[in-house]
């Protein structure tokens, strides 16, 4: 008996690609250089993805805010028809300061104001998924996520997401928001299953959940000199890549599960989208689960 993946998902509304696209490689820290960066989107969109994740704080210490952004909406103009066809997803609430840290700023006035700068570098009228980056201790929840139901009825955004939340926090954020979240993305892989519990609440809500950094421990796995040797495994008596068969797993999971892989090379988005297309025993699936841990 085999489990074959679907080729496309539900985000709220839109139908996407089962893999997405994590964008925040080409902008933070691993800076590559600029036309591979958009040579690397292009190819995403010829290979047939139609999710983009990216976020206002991707960009490196010296380069502006929304660097990223600014990069996808380049892209996207020089590939006739893709912007109708793919999903920009995009994020605010998480800051990076000049010195290169990290910070947070939940507070409603803030995020109206980074989606509407979002949507101008975006160069759209209203923003397809907009999610609340991580949640900011000193503001209740209720409130940072009320900005967003704010945006919702003013059209700035046309969907509503949020990441980096525990399933108490994703039941607020769907009342709040009246039914109308969308999404989680939290981090999911091989390596960190931690978040088990938010992909079961979104299974029993239907919303869909972007797993961040899906390929965390299978960087190495080719060498069979980790912690999850059965992926490198599997993946030779399929003749892949682990990265795919990490994909797959995923895929498996949920049917709400859309893993946005992120990629800096053209070559590493076209062997993670493929991972939609492959087929994977549930004696391999059983292997693959007894090869993960609980961090």
């Amino acid at each position: 008996m085999t489990t074959r993946q679907i080729g496309t998902r539900q985000i709220g509304t839109r139908t996407v690609s089962a893999v997405g696209l994590g964008a925040m490689p080409m902008s933070v820290e691993r800076h590559p250089d600029h036309e591979q960066c958009v040579r690397t989107i292009h190819a995403a969109l010829d290979a047939g993805v139609t999710l983009i994740d990216t976020a206002d704080a991707y960009h490196a210490r010296a380069d502006p805010v929304g660097h990223n952004e600014l990069l996808i909406a380049e892209a996207l103009a020089s590939a006739p028809g893709s912007a109708e066809r793919a999903l920009v997803a995009t994020k605010g609430g998480h800051v990076r300061p000049s010195d290169g840290s990290w910070a947070v700023d939940g507070r409603p006035e803030h995020l109206h104001k980074a989606a509407k700068a979002s949507a101008q570098r975006l160069g759209v009228d209203t923003i397809g998924l907009y999610q609340l980056h991580r949640p900011d201790p000193d503001v209740p929840y209720a409130e940072s996520i009320g900005a967003l139901a704010d945006l919702l009825d003013e059209g700035v955004i046309a969907m509503a997401g949020i990441s980096n939340a525990d399933p108490d926090q994703i039941r607020e954020a769907n009342e709040v928001l009246g039914g109308r979240l969308a999404s989680v993305q939290n981090e999911f892989s091989p390596r960190f299953r931690s978040s088990l519990a938010e992909l079961q609440v979104c299974d029993e809500l239907g919303i869909a959940f972007l797993p961040w950094s899906p390929l965390g421990g299978i960087s190495r796995a080719a060498d069979l000199g980790n912690d999850h040797t059965a992926f490198a495994e599997v993946a030779e008596t399929h003749g892949v890549s682990p990265q795919q068969v990490t994909l797959a797993w995923e895929l498996a999971q949920s049917p709400h599960v859309i893993p946005i892989p992120g990629a800096s090379r053209p070559e590493s988005i076209v062997d993670s989208f493929a991972a939609a297309d492959l087929e994977l025993t549930d004696d391999e699936l059983a292997r693959l689960d007894a090869d993960t841990t609980q961090a």
